[in-house]
């Protein structure tokens, strides 16, 4: 079949940042409604695949003639420069950067971690850890307090530095980096010094847990490397940089959004106050709706592959946008309506297939005891700004709120 595109978009670059904090943009939807595969323009350069439609979206991700390796020439990475990406291809991939055997024998390395009981046990923690920062935001001398500071990025950054053995004291150098690494305007020469200052304190980290070995993933991971025959230093320190950036970004931001969303929502808001079994079931939805992640689920074309009557060609670079396929309307009805009795645990906003994310468990876990102790134990909370005052991070590779300025 004949190629697709979008010809009244060809000037447009994707992906497009959000203008109104409630919305896909709406190209995605055209997009979407003429080929859930088109042809677009990347950010930073580049001609690549889109896939807008849910059900196409959910066929590449299954599919392994389509490669998460980032080595790749073609991989599409939006915004990195030049020197960032030829970077990026000699470094030794992460575990979303592996295919096949490689990246299923780093899955299993890790999955133990996640496992249910592992999650169970950890629950009574992380709610300490939850109601330690709401006592600190309840003993603030002045509001608004900013909850992204008080309460949305501690929570899973503390969370995450002990699940690792990440120092929690250096809270803020790592957090000051991987924001910066996320935005879409950070200069490529910042975004390699930062990409080297975090790989650097990481590498310093893990000999220092090859030495001393603690109580913690890292050094678990360290051992069992070491008695199997397949210990790399730098293999390590790609898998602790991806668990660290990921284990505490997107569940801060989805902690802000998921806030905002339910402030905004009353009546849904009051719905779970008074039937708190239903945190879960928002959660969902509140992950559907916002689906943060963008861009993480791109891929290259390893051969020829003919997809809802398009031929994707071996080479080809394609991003599957997460969030236009979460909003879907022939799957999720209404989809621009947060509706949090909807229930649809089958969005993709933990991506789908080989890829999906490790540690999507544990991400929920953290928001449904969030939500409901933040709204049983501050009833009143409301924003302290209009919602137009709100700095969203339209900017970066992970959407959210950079301040979240709330009182009582």
């Amino acid at each position: 079949m004949t190629d697709t595109t979008a010809p009244d978009l060809a000037d447009t670059e994707f992906p497009i940042g959000r203008t109104c904090p409630f919305a896909a943009p709406a190209e995605y939807g055209q997009l979407r409604d003429r080929a859930p595969i088109s042809k677009v323009n990347l950010v930073g350069g580049g001609e690549v695949w889109w896939v807008s439609g849910y059900e196409e979206a959910r066929t590449i991700l299954v599919d392994r003639r389509f490669s998460s390796d980032r080595r790749h020439d073609n991989f599409p990475m939006p915004n990195g420069g030049p020197t960032f990406r030829a970077r990026a291809r000699r470094q030794p991939p992460s575990m979303i950067g592996l295919d096949g055997a490689a990246h299923s024998a780093e899955r299993r390395a890790l999955i133990g971690e996640f496992t249910v009981r592992r999650l169970t046990a950890l629950q009574p923690r992380i709610q300490a850890i939850v109601d330690e920062f709401i006592d600190g935001m309840l003993a603030a001398d002045q509001r608004p307090v900013d909850l992204v500071k008080a309460l949305s990025l501690p929570v899973p950054s503390l969370v995450i530095c002990e699940m690792l053995g990440v120092p929690y004291a250096d809270h803020e150098f790592f957090q000051d980096r991987t924001t910066a690494l996320l935005r879409r305007t950070t200069a490529p020469q910042d975004r390699e010094r930062y990409m080297d200052e975090l790989r650097g304190y990481l590498a310093d980290l893990i000999r220092r847990k090859v030495a001393e070995p603690t109580d913690d993933l890292f050094s678990r991971q360290i051992t069992r490397r070491r008695d199997d025959g397949t210990f790399d230093e730098v293999s390590l320190v790609s898998m602790a940089f991806l668990l660290l950036l990921a284990g505490h970004e997107t569940t801060a931001n989805m902690i802000s959004l998921s806030v905002i969303g339910l402030l905004e929502k009353p009546d849904q808001l009051a719905s779970l106050r008074a039937d708190p079994t239903r945190i879960p079931l928002a959660v969902e939805e509140l992950l559907r709706y916002f689906t943060v992640v963008e861009t993480a689920t791109s891929r290259v074309a390893t051969e020829d592959v003919e997809i809802s009557g398009v031929t994707i060609r071996a080479h080809d670079g394609i991003v599957v946008s997460g969030l236009s396929a979460d909003w879907d309307p022939d799957v999720f009805e209404n989809p621009e309506e947060l509706d949090i009795e909807r229930g649809a645990r089958h969005h993709i906003a933990f991506g789908y297939g080989p890829h999906q994310c490790l540690g999507q468990n544990l991400a929920r876990l953290e928001l449904e005891i969030v939500l409901e102790t933040l709204f049983r134990r501050i009833p009143t909370l409301r924003l302290a700004v209009p919602m137009d005052d709100v700095v969203f991070r339209t900017d970066a590779g992970i959407y959210g709120v950079y301040e979240l300025p709330v009182t009582w």
